[in-house]
């Protein structure tokens, strides 16, 4: 059995994460391509079958990479210009959705771990693409990180 995470408990972990202040709203699904750059993050199984991402685009990845290294806001809208994020930033938001894979570890859940982060502004293999754009068991919103900005995140149990 996974765990599709609730929206208190998106946000209560990137607030307590990120020491600030995170606003949750509901959103359309995320759809991740050439015009809307975003950042995958592959969970697998203790197989290594995967079985959830968390998709976050390039104003979320940046913005909570930055907030977790006490990194400048300039630095991460740079960033969003620029269409990709920096290797700072990256492993940064590595580490945020590294520790984000406790959201799918609930009592009875299938034990779910970080195996690969694919940063926004990469390249994306198209079989993550059709992941990310299944639709079913997801969570989608907007998040408001205080004193940055917002972006949005799609987690997608596959």
């Amino acid at each position: 059995m996974k765990h599709l995470p609730l929206p208190k408990e998106i946000k209560d972990l990137f607030t307590d994460l990120l020491g600030r202040d995170v606003e949750f709203s509901t959103a359309p699904p995320l759809a991740p391509g050439p015009a809307n750059p975003c950042s995958v993050a592959v969970y697998v199984d203790d197989s290594l079958e995967i079985s959830a991402l968390i998709v976050c685009d390039l104003s979320l990845s940046a913005f909570a990479g930055a907030a977790l290294g006490l990194i400048p806001v300039g630095n991460a809208q740079e960033a969003v210009t620029d269409g990709r994020l920096s290797e700072t930033l990256s492993e940064n938001l590595y580490e945020v959705l590294n520790i984000a894979a406790s959201l799918f570890n609930a009592p009875g859940a299938t034990h779910l771990r970080l195996y690969d982060l694919h940063p926004a502004g990469g390249p994306l293999d198209v079989n993550l693409l059709a992941r990310a754009l299944t639709l079913g068991q997801r969570e989608d919103a907007t998040l408001e990180i205080a004193g940055y900005g917002s972006g949005r995140v799609s987690i997608v149990l596959v």
